[in-house]
């Protein structure tokens, strides 16, 4: 076992490296999450904000805004609209292609409503699956997994997650990811040619990951071509010992490398359509409102 001088040793020489090629593209975000590419465009919301903004690599605008939504995540759809995780009015906001409010959902096909809807991961079905945090203090163990089907059935997949935040889909599109905040930890599940969610196990956990050092408080979870698996994190304390780190592991959960930014909460990334670049949303701060931070780029090797 690494003593805490060692580990941190070892994720220093990468610190250096990665350190080096970070540029910031925003630097006046708020509680900015969720960055995805497509169409020539990266889309990222502000949650404090309520915004949805892009970026067409050399200016930051506003695609959609929306007072009392507290956009969380955005994803595009094969049908070509948006969808947002409103956090705060407990919906999945739609967006059109050219940035028009569409009418809200807010529930599923049972009449469940959504208790802090969170993050999307779309599937290879052209359906998405997207998480619903639960209780507000991330104590209580009420956090779900719902599938939007590309019929636009909504069905509940996964109950009893302890604030349930970042979600992806594994490249063969047999396994679901899905982290737990307030647990540390990643879960997985199989994904049944219907969808449906079984076989759920822990995947890995956080802490045990980085030998016990401090809590880490994963946040967003995204997926390369690779299979590599990118975990952020959002720490209660800026001075933590790793904050500011994500953690790149493999499909058998074994930590491959890890990335170094300068803000210390990095909850969320996504990649650049030739996964040179990793686009990062970071927090400076992270108790309490606006949430001032930073959107950053940086090579991914």
């Amino acid at each position: 076992m690494k003593t805490l001088f060692g580990l941190l040793a070892a994720l220093s020489v990468v610190t250096i490296a990665q350190a080096a090629g970070v540029s910031v593209i925003n630097d006046d975000v708020h509680f900015a999450e969720g960055p995805v590419w497509y169409h020539g465009k990266l889309y990222y919301v502000e949650y404090d904000r309520n915004t949805v903004d892009t970026w067409d690599g050399k200016r930051n605008a506003i695609f959609w805004t929306k007072k009392g939504c507290g956009p969380s995540a955005v994803v595009p759809t094969a049908s070509g609209e948006f969808l947002v995780t409103c956090y705060d009015s407990k919906s999945i906001g739609r967006i059109s292609a050219d940035g028009k409010d569409l009418p809200e959902i807010t529930h599923d096909r049972d009449g469940t409503t959504f208790e802090g809807p969170n993050d999307f991961a779309p599937d290879h079905r052209g359906g998405v699956y997207f998480t619903c945090s639960g209780s507000a203090d991330g104590t209580a163990i009420d956090g779900k997994v719902f599938y939007l089907a590309a019929s636009g059935t909504i069905t509940q997949q996964a109950v009893n997650v302890q604030n349930a935040n970042g979600i992806a889909v594994s490249n063969d599109g047999k396994i679901l990811y899905v982290i737990e905040t307030n647990s540390f930890r990643l879960l997985q599940f199989k994904i049944a040619p219907d969808a449906s969610l079984s076989d759920r196990r822990v995947f890995v956990s956080l802490d045990d990951l980085t030998k016990n050092v401090t809590h880490i408080y994963p946040d967003g979870v995204k997926i390369n071509s690779k299979g590599e698996i990118y975990i952020g994190q959002n720490p209660h304390d800026p001075h933590a010992p790793l904050a500011g780190t994500i953690f790149v592991v493999n499909a058998g959960g074994e930590l491959l490398r890890t990335l170094k930014l300068p803000s210390p909460g990095v909850p969320n990334l996504g990649f650049s359509p030739d996964e040179l670049t990793i686009y990062v949303a970071a927090l400076d701060q992270l108790d309490k409102p606006p949430y001032a931070g930073k959107l950053y780029s940086l090579p991914s090797h």
